[in-house]
């Protein structure tokens, strides 16, 4: 099971930290992820890390967002900085098996595990 959280409101130009964390399994070999999904659109890719810490992220945060992990801890993070008004949806995350090719999961159906998703309202 993955619990995020960490959301909330904040203003635009603001920062927030999203915390996912296991319970029951652990994550340490795991490749992780980040998604999220705004009112009336389709969930779609934000954020990943993989098994040996390699890190991808959409265009569209770059520059702003930060995944990272704790296996220690059996938790992935998502520092989000420069935050706009866009920005605002639900953020999930979620789990897949370690991948041992270049290829870093940006698919929803490469993701066996989700959280319950935790919603950030970005204000203007």
């Amino acid at each position: 099971q993955l619990q995020a959280s960490g959301g909330g409101l904040v203003q635009a130009g603001g920062s927030l930290r999203l915390s996912c964390t296991a319970s029951g399994r652990t994550v340490g070999s795991s490749d992780l992820g980040w998604f999220r999904q705004a009112p009336g659109k389709e969930r779609e890719f934000v954020a990943a890390i993989r098994w040996d810490v390699h890190t991808s992220y959409a265009d569209s945060v770059k520059g702003r967002f930060t995944i990272s992990r704790d296996n220690g801890k059996n938790t992935v993070y998502l520092q989000m900085n420069s935050l706009k008004p866009d920005d605002t949806a639900v953020y999930y995350c979620a789990a897949g098996p370690p991948s041992y090719s270049a290829y870093v999961k940006k698919l929803l159906r490469d993701y066996k595990y989700w959280g319950q998703g935790t919603l950030v309202t970005v204000s203007s």
